[in-house]
Formats: structure tokens, C-alpha cells, sequence
């Protein structure tokens, strides 16, 4: 099967109140990972693919993984771009294969994000590539860029639905408490902005920083009309924290397929879990 858009399944999912998961890639066995769980448990799903990763992959090598496990598993699979800095780069994820991208104008003014999100939906859209939209701030890191708590602004509903209004994207992400990265304690969920925001546009809101949310406010905000989730962080600590443990059990391993092979293992875990808190279960 071939990478499809986001549109192949996020509006059956807001329908029957599910969320699809983006996984983050970050290497092969990230991806081989994803796909396994998901395969498992017949559920589409999106990869996601931040600037940074894309630099340490490279873009060729990422599409063809991609591809490579759309055409193994034959699920419905997105390649997403994981907040787009610019219509370049969008454009160049989608001459280069990407079936979904992310324009994050969130750091513009709302007025600027408007217009330049547009640009990359109109220019997507013609390509059949789906095409998300951020408003707010959300606060953490993701790759390089850090934004503090102070800096962290909650989306405006009506600025929301306006958004939406003006530049048709097929989902929308807003700031309402989540945070990249893992929770010093637990977030404050503004579950009465995604529900304002969702019972006025026809498209799924969705959810940044999934990692380390608490499951019942994880299904607190799928009932209120979350329909993409985003997690990375929870990948990338079971990756590491199994690694270490190999190594610091055994310091004469130096075959990488002995320390990389049960962090896989430990990442379909996560994801397995992942997808069946968010409903997604054969769904695909």
C-alpha cells in the first residue's frame, strides 16, 4: 500500500471519537518499531518527521523506510512533517514523497500564520497532501527549540475557528496545556478549549506533547474532540533507558544489534500501548 493522507482516516476518527497516534521517527528502528505495533494491532497510524530528524537522516532515507513499511504492513500510513518552519521545506517533504505536512506559524502573528498557512494548503491540496495548522504556543522542546512555561500561550477559541475558517486545513493544532517533552507533575489540560474548538470545525483537533499524559486525561480529550495525538518523547526514553541497561549489564557488547534489537522491543511496547489507549485498534 502506498503512504496516504491523513485524510484517509482522521475524519472517521473524529466521527467515532478515536485518535490516530504520530509516532515520531527518528532512525530505523523507531520506524520498524511504529510499524510492528501497529501491524499488531491493525491500526493506522502517522509518522512523524521533525526538521531535525530529516537532517539526521536524511530525506531519501526517510521516505523510503516509509514506503518500505507502508508496502509491508498494508495499513493506512501518513509521512507527516513534524512542524514545518517554512513553505519551503513543506514543499520540498512533498516533491520528495511526504503524503502529509505541518506548517507551524504559530511563533508569527496570528494574522501572518493565516496567510503563509494558506500558501502551503493551497500548494498541498493540489497535490493531495494533507495539511496541518498549529495555534498558540506549546511549551517544551522539540528538537532545538525550547519555549518556557511563561512563553507557553493558550489557543483563543475564536481565533481558532476562525482559523480554520480562513485556511482549510485538515487538522489543527492548538495550545491548550500539553508541553513537549516529559511533565516535571501533570499538565493542565484546557479540555474546554479543544471541545469549544471541535463542536465549530468539522476537522480534528489535535494533541502535541503526548507523552507522559495521564490516560484518563488522554481519553478526556479524545471525548472532547481530539482526533491526532503526537508522541515521541516516551519512544525515545524506553529507547535509550533499554540501551543503557544493556550496556551497563554487559560493557563488552560493541555488536549494536544486541543493544538496538530490545530497544526496539521495548518501543513497540509503548506504541502498542499507545494505540489502544487512544482507540485506534483495528481501525485501519
Amino acid at each position: 500500500m502506498a503512504l496516504v493522507s491523513m485524510n484517509e482516516f482522521l475524519p472517521k476518527a473524529k466521527a467515532n471519537k478515536f485518535a490516530v497516534g504520530q509516532f515520531n521517527m527518528n532512525n530505523l528502528e523507531f520506524a520498524q518499531a511504529i510499524v510492528d505495533a501497529a501491524i499488531e494491532l491493525k491500526s493506522p497510524f502517522i509518522y512523524g518527521v521533525s526538521e531535525g530528524a530529516l537532517k539526521y537522516m536524511g530525506i531519501e532515507f526517510t521516505v523510503a523506510i516509509a514506503e518500505a513499511a507502508a508496502k509491508k504492513s498494508g495499513l493506512p500510513i501518513a509521512l507527516h512533517l513534524d512542524h514545518g518552519s517554512s513553505f519551503e521545506v513543506a514543499m520540498k517533504c512533498i516533491r520528495a514523497g511526504f503524503s502529509s505536512v505541518m506548517f507551524d506559524g504559530s511563533h508569527y502573528s496570528f494574522e501572518e500564520n493565516i496567510r503563509l498557512t494558506k500558501e502551503v494548503v493551497k500548494a498541498a491540496r493540489a497535490m493531495g497532501v494533507s495539511v496541518e495548522g498549529e495555534l498558540g504556543t506549546i511549551g517544551g522542546v522539540e528538537d532545538d527549540i525550547s519555549v518556557d512555561e511563561e512563553h507557553a500561550n493558550l489557543a483563543k477559541p475564536e481565533e481558532a475557528i476562525r482559523f480554520y475558517e480562513e485556511t482549510g486545513v485538515d487538522c489543527l493544532a492548538i495550545a491548550v496545556g500539553t508541553a513537549h517533552g516529559m511533565y516535571a507533575g501533570e499538565p493542565n489540560i484546557h479540555f474546554d478549549i479543544i471541545e469549544q474548538v471541535s463542536k465549530a470545525i468539522p476537522v480534528p483537533v489535535v494533541l502535541h506533547g503526548g507523552s507522559g499524559v495521564p490516560d484518563e486525561m488522554i481519553r478526556k480529550s479524545i471525548a472532547a474532540g481530539v482526533g491526532k495525538i503526537n508522541v515521541n518523547t516516551e519512544n525515545q526514553v524506553a529507547c535509550t533507558e533499554t540501551i543503557r541497561a544493556v550496556l551497563n549489564k554487559d560493557a563488552k557488547i560493541y555488536d549494536p544489534r544486541k543493544y538496538l534489537t530490545p530497544a526496539r522491543n521495548a518501543m513497540v511496547e509503548v506504541v502498542k500501548s499507545k494505540i489502544q489507549l487512544f482507540g485506534s485498534s483495528n481501525q485501519a
